[in-house]
């Protein structure tokens, strides 16, 4: 794994762009990795009754339906495993609430209850919630994190906030919502997440951007020192600047305490066009100082497409996911088009092995590189193994009225080689809500538990649209999988078409995560 870095580029060759090199040839799809594997639907019936949150005027909420699931493993007890997710998503942003769910059966059984974090689950400040995310600290307790909020961005009257819950059973019980920060109509708080170190138990450590009026979203972080029982106030680690902003933001936490804040920077030129990248930023005392921002590729994401009508899928593009390997190896996962020169994205993987000095050129690792890939997940395993999740869309037919989707796991040593397996059927991706576009969530999840991985994802169901989706946990299990390669990319011009259509996916990205994106970005 301390080769891991060099190992990619050896291999490989090349560094980053969007030039492909030569690929392996496509793989055929395999039946299911193990016959009959016991997925296990976690979610069931909503709690909420389908006026709890109130109504607005051009807008849907989806009673049943379950998107964006996050889940964390008990440092303390590997059995316990806990995910959260939203329940009741609304077509225009949020849900009626976020449910979690606790299993201390390596995830063969659930308990689920709802989060005072929303009007329906007995908060009476926020009417909506959405981003949900948990950390366990090294002692066994247990956070939650949530954005609610009511109406929408900048909009009169609206207000946003960061909530945090603790539970020192396992998910069993929470205290309760404790609010790290609040805002009206001038600022609106966007994609949290949480991270406790995993050494120390004093330490954990919330972020998420900041949007206001002046055009521009810095990244913001509280934290607490004292293990939950007093939260510093939320404070900017990382202004961008004017009509500049991060997105994505996600915290780790070396063992030597180090802390990387790894995120999305996206930026508006003078003309509207919009790019990204990316990065982290480091502290090494424990989050009050922060370095310059360390550049780690360029965002080349398209988005997905149903390939025969054109219709939107919300993926997580331009959102990315990092992991901390044992030997303190960064992984840093996300979609990407640079492997087939703009045509499709594509699963891509970074790697810093000097706690995020220098990084790794983006390297593919989705099994069929001719299907349009997205929303990676990544993990690491205590002997090293590599694991990242995805969906792609290689079992598609050529049925207009479906579109048939797959989820997958692609595991490695060396971050070079890749065994893939299929972690259930194909569903049919149609069946989704529609939240600008077909949704299951930003982000996925996986976690390890016991030496093995455990996807923890939503799909949808063939219940037609009284239970569109649910989340649903794959206990560890052996299988068989498929060898395959990593590719890098070779560095070279983007064509414009490219650069168009990165743009334009931006845009899709900031107006689905931000209502009211338009009004409040625009440039000058």
């Amino acid at each position: 794994m301390l080769l891991l870095a060099s190992a990619i580029s050896s291999a490989c060759g090349g560094s980053g762009g969007n030039d492909p090199a030569p690929a392996s040839p496509a793989l055929p799809s395999p039946s299911l990795s193990v016959p009959g594997a016991p997925l296990v639907r976690v979610s069931g019936t909503s709690p909420f009754s389908v006026t709890c949150g109130g109504s607005a005027a051009n807008d849907t909420v989806y009673p049943n339906a379950e998107v964006e699931p996050y889940a964390a493993t008990n440092p303390t007890n590997p059995a316990n495993i806990v995910g959260i997710w939203q329940q009741d998503r609304w077509a225009g942003g949020g849900a009626q609430g976020l449910i979690v769910a606790a299993s201390f059966d390596t995830g063969h059984t659930w308990t689920q209850q709802p989060l005072p974090v929303s009007q329906c689950a007995g908060d009476g400040t926020f009417a909506r919630a959405s981003d949900p995310w948990l950390t366990f600290s090294p002692n066994g307790v247990l956070y939650a994190l949530s954005l609610s909020f009511t109406g929408g961005a900048l909009e009169p009257n609206s207000q946003s906030g960061i909530l945090v819950l603790r539970s020192a059973d396992g998910g069993k019980t929470w205290s309760a919502p404790v609010t790290l920060i609040a805002d009206g109509s001038t600022a609106f708080n966007d994609k949290c997440s949480m991270n406790a170190d995993p050494h120390d138990a004093n330490f954990v450590y919330a972020v998420w951007d900041r949007l206001n009026s002046q055009t521009s979203g810095p990244s913001y972080l509280a934290r607490t020192t004292d293990g939950g029982q007093a939260w510093e106030a939320a404070r900017a680690i990382y202004d961008p600047g004017p009509m500049s902003q991060t997105i994505g933001n996600e915290i780790v936490v070396l063992a030597d305490g180090t802390v990387i804040d790894y995120f999305t920077q996206i930026d508006t030129a003078a003309g509207g066009a919009l790019s990204s990248f990316f990065a982290v930023v480091r502290s090494s005392d424990h989050g009050v100082t922060w370095s310059a921002p360390i550049e780690i590729a360029t965002n080349l994401g398209i988005g997905t497409r149903n390939p025969k009508t054109g219709e939107a899928v919300r993926d997580g593009s331009g959102l990315g996911q990092i992991a901390l390997g044992p030997g303190g190896e960064l992984l840093a996962v996300w979609q990407d088009a640079r492997f087939s020169n703009g045509q499709r994205d594509g699963i891509a993987i970074a790697v810093s092995t000097d706690a995020g000095l220098t990084w790794s050129p983006p390297a593919q690792l989705n099994g069929d590189t001719s299907a349009q890939a997205f929303t990676p997940s990544v993990q690491a395993q205590p002997d090293g193994t590599i694991g990242v999740s995805y969906y792609d869309l290689r079992d598609d037919t050529a049925d207009a009225a479906t579109l048939l989707t797959s989820y997958w796991l692609s595991q490695s040593t060396d971050g070079v080689h890749w065994q893939e397996s299929r972690i259930a059927q194909p569903f049919d991706l149609e069946l989704a809500p529609t939240s600008s576009g077909l949704f299951l969530g930003d982000y996925e999840a996986l976690v390890s538990s016991g030496g093995a991985f455990v996807p923890f994802y939503v799909q949808t169901n063939n219940d037609g649209t009284a239970d569109r989706t649910d989340s649903y946990a794959l206990p560890p299990q052996p299988g068989a999988a498929l060898a395959l390669r990593s590719v890098t990319a070779k560095a070279a011009p983007l064509a414009s078409a490219f650069r168009s259509d990165v743009s334009a996916n931006l845009h899709r990205l900031l107006t689905r995560e931000v209502p009211g994106w338009d009004r409040m970005r625009r440039p000058p």
